[in-house]
């Protein structure tokens, strides 16, 4: 069903409130998300975008009962990743023969890749524009935020940025404005897209940011593709991408293991009881690696100053929940973070070593050699372990 955003402006998208992951099984969502699609109304009528492709029926169906597709002039491709693009060809199918679809050059590669379909496409770049009637829309590329072929677009008249995957979050709502929802909720879900999503292109998200800023482009509303619309201070989310693309930092230290037999368990209980007893103030987040949900545990590890990470020998090296959320870190190209390794071991020992070099090759500045432990933590040991906390808060 549509929902009016503005007189020339309409929301007709799909709200995906079954939806418990994403990017395969790499990111998981909780609260559902949705796939914002957008109806521009003016002399010339254009579609932004459309949905998955597991909707791509209904997306049209619906559609269908809003506008006569033949009334629609042109589509929008802001990005051609599939929760964005899926629906393209069931609509095509439908439109008119060669309606045009506007995108970047690297939006023809992801859409011809994915589809295998000879569309027409129109290949726009930054500062190109597309007169509508008394509206205008004009492009900014965004490449890496978060693919290569990203783009914005903005409507004058309306004051709105059509903002692709940038200043989302994944959340399903009965609502459409983020100011309508519990605001600890919205802002969890949008850091936790930020960390999970856009972290490694924090650099190429201040410099679009600093363009779009120089281009004074009065800004009533905020339309990403996932999630809710800002429309209340819009720029508070622009303010916060600013803040989370600069090395970003709380007063917090996570402590991530996994553990065989819970020797490093107790190990990183012990260390952080250190932690605390040294500095009341630090958040201390202790996190199973096995257990723990690995997008949680992603912005955990965006939110610290430090982190620590153990594991036992297993095989002369670690236990594989901790390779893959080492490897998972290692791509979100951190900064400016601290880092140590732990762990326990019963005859070779070589995990340690092995963590605190893996950890310097994701960027963290790793501040001692570790801590190892053989076998079972006694009580002299975990005083020890302790001291080692202390040492580190």
């Amino acid at each position: 069903m549509a929902r009016k955003l503005t007189d020339r402006v309409s929301w007709v998208g799909k709200t995906d409130w079954e939806l418990k992951k994403f990017h395969g099984d790499e990111f998981t969502t909780v609260n559902g998300s949705s796939y914002n699609s957008y109806l521009v109304r003016d002399e010339k009528t254009v579609l932004i975008d459309t949905a998955w492709l597991p909707y791509d029926k209904e997306f049209v169906k619906n559609l269908k009962e809003e506008i006569n597709l033949a009334n629609i002039d042109a589509v929008i491709a802001l990005h051609g990743e599939i929760d964005h693009s899926g629906a393209l060809t069931e609509l095509m199918r439908e439109m008119p023969e060669n309606t045009p679809i506007y995108c970047t050059a690297n939006g023809v590669k992801s859409i011809q890749g994915q589809y295998h379909k000879d569309w027409n496409f129109q290949v726009v770049k930054t500062g190109d524009k597309l007169l509508l009637g008394e509206t205008t829309l004009t492009f900014i590329e965004a490449p890496m935020l978060h693919w290569p072929d990203t783009m914005f677009a903005y409507l004058d008249k309306e004051n709105i940025l059509f903002s692709s995957d940038g200043f989302g979050q994944h959340l399903a709502s009965e609502f459409l404005y983020a100011d309508e929802v519990e605001q600890d909720l919205l802002y969890n879900e949008a850091i936790k897209y930020y960390a999970n999503i856009l972290a490694p292109f924090g650099m190429m998200a201040t410099k679009k940011i600093t363009e779009l800023m120089q281009m004074n482009l009065p800004i009533d509303m905020i339309c990403p593709s996932h999630g809710l619309i800002w429309r209340k201070e819009p720029m508070q989310i622009v303010t916060k991408y600013l803040e989370w693309a600069n090395h970003y930092q709380e007063n917090q230290i996570t402590i991530l293991y996994d553990t065989m037999w819970n020797d490093t368990k107790k190990m990183a209980e012990a260390i952080a009881r250190g932690m605390q007893n040294k500095d009341k103030t630090v958040t201390i987040k202790i996190l199973n690696t096995a257990k723990n949900d690995k997008t949680d545990v992603l912005t955990e590890v965006f939110r610290s100053k430090m982190i620590l990470v153990g594991s036992p020998t297993v095989n002369n090296g670690y236990l594989h929940s901790i390779a893959g959320i080492l490897e998972m870190i290692k791509g979100m190209k951190l900064k400016d973070k601290k880092a140590a390794a732990f762990g326990s071991y019963g005859w070779s020992g070589e995990a340690v070593k092995q963590l605190t070099e893996y950890l310097k090759t994701c960027g963290f500045e790793v501040v001692n050699e570790g801590f190892r432990c053989m076998w079972t933590p006694d009580e002299a040991t975990e005083k020890e372990l302790e001291k080692f906390g202390e040492d580190l808060a």
